[in-house]
């Protein structure tokens, strides 16, 4: 008798749970069957950016969407190879804003008769307006292992080998590695968040770096070669009797990296290897021992002799270098920004014109040879118009010239000479002939001298020009 009333108990359970499935699956239809009639919710199955939002209104979707978002939204980064890392929203106080795009979709859906089920495809994606802590979304981007994990291998096209003194160079294969361009990965990432994306895959973005030459380069086997052919060349500067030798070693030291086939230079080093000949062969401006016609040696400097073009020869010996040195050994004559009649001292040479401020006298010497003399008049010493001593060069000749002083304020002029033979060599002094003098020589200069140039008796001035030439070394000296 148990037994029948426990089957008949659960019989009555199990009907009672038929009929309330029945029920239930009566109100699903009943509901479904709702939604897909009422025109101001979305139709089952609707998905915007991967949300459900079916059977909600417009704004109760955007509810929905947005609070998602706030609480839910997580960004997954694909890596190359597979592998994931991501994101979350709640770690960079992410939240969004849905735009004006939800009306549409519905409106879409009404228009189309409203159409849901497994075979109608009601899924969207709509760009999203993000608002999110932009320095935590960086931090949080650069702590990915893509960017600071302990496995990253560093890409790196081939190269050559660095110099060592002594060997060969040689090409460094190259490692296709798996590190990113941080700056663009950060880019890349940024831009899916404030897009909304779910995911975002990096390789694809292309921020993995590629090795862009490889060794079988035909470009960087060409280049291997040409420095190694520098190690076996020789640039001998020539100064005068003296040469000053580049060796390829001492080359191949300053080669820093390439473009193309074209070898990069440390200017520095080339700079200060040019630097390094000026300072030793330049002689302007260098105090220089003059044998004067009276037998006496005097010490005088001045802007006449050699002096390199320090920018000039650098220019000049990368281009050199860069074009690609044959091996063996080649002289090479300097870039000079001036220079001199001899590389033997002294540099004056042995032709010249000679000033003697002391004994107001000027000697003119043709290859070692007296061949003028005259007395003169140099600069006023009582009025502080002293003529500069110094090593000089005539800077040109000219005839019938009117020579004047400071410009006054009334327009006139401090003086106005005219010349007839005018020879300057330091800015405005110069030889010239003085008609209005009837005497020349001695203490003159002191109390009624020139202002500042050399006064010539006028036919031993007219003889003086036709020996003088442009760039003629002048020297004076007390």
């Amino acid at each position: 008798m148990q037994k029948s009333e426990k089957g008949r108990t659960i019989g009555r359970m199990f009907v009672t749970a038929l009929a309330a499935a029945a029920l239930a699956a009566a109100f699903a239809v009943t509901s479904l069957a709702d939604q897909d009639a009422d025109t101001s919710r979305f139709v089952p199955g609707t998905r915007v950016n991967g949300v459900g939002i079916g059977g909600l209104t417009t704004d109760e979707a955007k509810t929905r969407i947005e609070g998602f978002y706030d609480g839910e939204y997580t960004l997954t980064i694909r890596r190359r190879g597979g592998s994931e890392e991501t994101i979350k929203g709640t770690d960079i106080g992410y939240k969004v804003t849905v735009p004006e795009g939800l009306q549409a979709i519905l409106d879409a859906q009404n228009a189309s008769g409203r159409n849901s089920g497994p075979s109608t495809d009601n899924s969207h994606t709509m760009d999203m307006t993000a608002a999110y802590d932009a320095e935590a979304l960086t931090a949080r981007i650069k702590a990915l292992s893509l960017i600071s994990g302990s496995g990253i291998t560093v890409t790196m096209d081939a190269r050559i080998s660095a110099y060592e003194e002594g060997k060969p160079f040689t090409i460094i294969p190259s490692v296709q590695g798996n590190n990113v361009d941080e700056d663009k990965t950060i880019s890349v990432i940024e831009a899916a968040v404030k897009a909304g994306q779910a995911s975002v895959d990096v390789d694809q973005a292309g921020c993995y770096y590629q090795v862009n030459v490889r060794e079988d380069s035909g470009e960087l086997k060409a280049l291997c070669d040409t420095m190694n052919r520098y190690r076996n060349a020789t640039i001998n500067y020539v100064f005068g009797d003296v040469k000053e030798p580049l060796t390829g070693e001492t080359i191949c030291s300053w080669i820093t990296g390439s473009q193309g086939t074209t070898a990069i230079l440390d200017q520095e080093k080339v700079v200060a290897f040019v630097a390094g000949l000026a300072g030793k062969y330049d002689t302007a401006g260098t105090a220089r021992t003059f044998h004067t016609a009276g037998g006496r040696d005097v010490e005088i400097t001045g802007p006449y002799g050699w002096r390199l073009d320090v920018a000039g020869e650098s220019a000049a010996l990368t281009q050199l270098i860069q074009a690609g040195l044959a091996e063996g050994e080649q002289d090479r004559e300097p870039v000079y920004a001036a220079s001199a009649a001899s590389r033997t001292a002294p540099d004056w040479g042995t032709t010249y014109v000679e000033i003697d401020l002391t004994g107001q006298h000027v000697y003119m010497f043709q290859e070692g040879n007296l061949v003028w003399e005259a007395p003169c008049v140099t600069g006023n010493i009582a009025k502080n118009y002293n003529t500069p001593a110094g090593i000089y060069s005539l800077t040109y000749k000219e005839m019938d010239r009117i020579l004047r002083g400071a410009k006054k304020a009334d327009g006139t002029y401090e003086y106005e000479s005219h010349v007839d033979y005018w020879m300057p060599f330091n800015g405005g002094i110069g030889l010239h002939d003085a008609n209005w003098r009837s005497k020349f020589g001695g203490a003159i200069y002191q109390t009624s001298g020139s202002h500042g140039c050399i006064n010539l008796p006028p036919a031993k001035a007219k003889e003086l020009y036709g020996l003088v030439y442009k760039g003629m070394p002048v020297l004076c000296y007390e």
